[in-house]
């Protein structure tokens, strides 16, 4: 890189010892595409080394020293100037001098805690990346390189059904279960709903799976529902005493791990939205909050810690297994 044409143009790259194998992981970025980045746990060591090539081999290049950090980090959308860093790891590579040949710096991170899954939403995004840079008189020369860390949690000790009465009193009455209240992100919901009075004229019903973010905090807080999933249960009028079976694969839909106020800057949360539509086209819904957690394939030692975090993040949740006494689905409050 050179500045107004002075000055050595130099290539920098990032170059990861375990490239070859190590496995790759899709990922959203932020104007909605998907591209593929090297996939990391908690816990694990990211090593490589750090290539310098001079453009022009005749001249020297002269810096005041050379680093690679490793970065953990989330960015409010609505705060661009102000990146939250909760991880910051740095690795002087050479002091100041002048380099007269392309060389490649070692560098090794051991152990990197990295305590949340990578994310990128609405309002918010949380990404973890190392950064290159040659300090110079005039310009930095910085290169930076995204890595993807996904975060794994050991099955739930408690998992509890989710059981519920709802209604609307003298005009309908209805039962939902559903098996469990915690699902892994390749699960299946299954469930049923009972009927038990029915004297509204009842023509759709589905489940819609909805994501809902929350970023900031006091009276900067911005809330986003995207409805990741519509299931259709019945179409058609429901007669009372029949039960509907629901079985709802999770695998084909994108979903990331419940997150609960992470870093104290957003949270991700995941709602079953059971929604009734009568003749009149009015609409009735229940929402029922679910956990979503990412299974590990395979169990590591080094994961001991992130298994820690899971079971913490799992605390807290409100118990899901009891029965509900009747709530009224109101025509005017649960519109949709």
């Amino acid at each position: 890189m050179s500045f107004f044409g002075f000055g050595q143009s130099v290539e920098v790259e990032i170059l990861l010892n375990d490239a070859e194998s190590r496995k790759r992981a899709e990922h959203k970025t932020e104007d909605g595409k998907k591209e593929k980045y090297f996939l990391f746990y908690d816990g694990e060591t990211v090593s490589g080394k750090v290539s310098l090539a001079l453009k022009n081999p005749n001249k020297r290049l002269e810096h005041q020293g050379i680093k690679i950090e490793f970065i953990g980090q989330i960015e409010l959308y609505y705060d661009r100037g102000n990146h939250h860093e909760f991880v910051s790891l740095v690795k002087d590579l050479a002091r100041p001098g002048e380099i007269t040949q392309s060389q490649a710096f070692d560098f090794e991170f051991t152990h990197v805690e990295k305590p949340y899954e990578s994310y990128t939403g609405q309002n918010v995004k949380l990404r973890y990346f190392l950064r290159a840079t040659i300090s110079r008189r005039l310009n930095d020369v910085v290169k930076e390189m995204d890595i993807v860390v996904h975060t794994l949690s050991t099955y739930p000790e408690l998992n509890s059904s989710i059981k519920m009465e709802v209604g609307i009193e003298d005009c309908l009455h209805i039962e939902f279960e559903y098996n469990k209240s915690k699902y892994h992100l390749k699960d299946v919901i299954v469930g049923k709903i009972y009927f038990l009075l029915v004297r509204i004229k009842i023509k759709h019903m589905e489940i819609d799976i909805i994501k809902r973010e929350t970023t900031g905090t006091g009276p900067n807080v911005y809330h986003e529902n995207d409805t990741i999933a519509k299931y259709e249960i019945m179409d058609g009028a429901p007669v009372r005493g029949e039960s509907i079976p629901i079985r709802l694969f999770l695998a084909g839909y994108e979903l990331t791990p419940t997150m609960r106020d992470i870093n104290k800057k957003f949270s991700v949360r995941y709602y079953l939205n059971l929604v009734l539509i009568d003749e009149e086209e009015r609409r009735y819904f229940k929402q029922q909050e679910v956990v979503l957690w990412r299974k590990g394939d395979i169990v590591r030692k080094s994961m001991s810690h992130q298994a820690a975090i899971a079971s913490q993040r799992f605390e807290g949740t409100t118990s899901l297994g009891e029965v509900r006494t009747p709530s009224q689905l109101s025509d005017g409050n649960s519109r949709q």
